[in-house]
């Protein structure tokens, strides 16, 4: 039985400028009124929802308070996989439901991590600088060995995470010729068959790339012990929550070189204070910090913005897909 109230549906999306410019939101094919802002402010959540039936959000917080301001509301679709933005105990208990989308980046955030391991590995931003310095006019000859270079090949990735993204990236860490390793969880319990104990995975990784979700158990998963423990020329890559890493420790840990540099493309706020401390980490030569556009692809933008009205249409037909709440 479809859950459409007799009146056109009326929807909002409060944070749409999330999307690139270039993508395209299909219209719903039932009777509806959609009113989109570019972005919302913590302040105007519950104002700009409260006439609302389905909520479209990104990053925007919505908790039983903007629940509460929004009698009508019976849908929140997230254009994204992550749901910790929104109160899903409350929902729940307001009978709203809440779904996501699911495996959208499976491509563009491996792709993203692919891209600053190799950029990290081969010192790339260093020798397009030093070019553009002139420094292969002073060299003399055909080429010059300012800063490492480092294959992939034979090197040990260690990958945090197992579920689709992790998957990926051990797939593309093997056509590279890389050695794939899954970490068990610090506690030792309920890690997947083949997994390698933690401290052994640090011991071991020469790459390690972070793909699971922000948990408290994985809150600060890596710290200033987690950086003593691995290798000295390893790289740390983020591409999941700024918070699985404590941020000050590893500024700390590349100024004594105990790894050997960082790619990181979260931050914890987004976007960041010009102070923070990801901003001053962003400065070293060793370190590439994007501002979360690993899976903002063209192809998978379209693709989720695709979903999220399948999901929305879903609904609408009384069969919601990829409930989260």
């Amino acid at each position: 039985m479809s859950p459409l109230p007799d009146h056109p549906i009326r929807v909002v999306f409060l944070d749409a400028e999330t999307l690139r410019p270039d993508t395209v939101l299909a219209p719903f094919s039932f009777a509806h009124a959609l009113e989109t802002h570019a972005r919302t402010a913590p302040g105007e959540t519950a104002a700009r929802i409260a006439g609302a039936d389905v909520v479209l959000v990104n990053k925007v917080r919505i908790g039983a308070a903007e629940m509460d301001a929004a009698p009508n509301l019976r849908l929140i679709a997230l254009a994204a996989t992550g749901s910790d933005n929104i109160d899903l105990a409350a929902a729940k208990a307001r009978g709203i439901v809440v779904v996501n989308i699911r495996d959208y980046a499976r491509a563009t955030v491996p792709e993203h991590t692919f891209a600053l391991i190799l950029a990290l590995r081969r010192s790339l931003l260093s020798y397009r600088a030093s070019v553009l310095a002139g420094r292969w006019q002073e060299a003399a000859q055909f080429c010059y060995h300012d800063f490492p270079i480092d294959d992939l090949s034979g090197a040990t990735l260690g990958i945090v995470g197992s579920g689709s993204l992790g998957s990926r990236v051990a797939e593309i860490g093997r056509a590279f010729g890389m050695i794939p390793i899954f970490a068990g969880r610090k506690s030792g319990e309920g890690s997947r068959p083949d997994a390698v104990p933690f401290a052994e995975f640090l011991a071991r990784a020469d790459v390690v790339s972070l793909h699971c979700p922000l948990t408290p158990e994985t809150t600060g998963l890596f710290g200033a012990a987690e950086f003593a423990a691995m290798k000295p020329n390893a790289l740390l890559i983020n591409t999941a929550r700024a918070g699985l890493v404590d941020v000050e420790a590893l500024d700390a840990a590349l100024e004594a070189r105990e790894i050997a540099g960082a790619g990181i493309d979260v931050a914890a706020p987004e976007p960041p204070p010009a102070d923070a401390p990801i901003m001053r980490l962003a400065t070293r030569p060793n370190v590439i910090v994007t501002p979360h556009v690993g899976w903002a692809s063209r192809e998978a933008v379209q693709g989720l913005a695709d979903r999220l009205v399948a999901n929305v249409e879903a609904w609408a037909k009384g069969e919601p897909t990829n409930r989260v709440a």
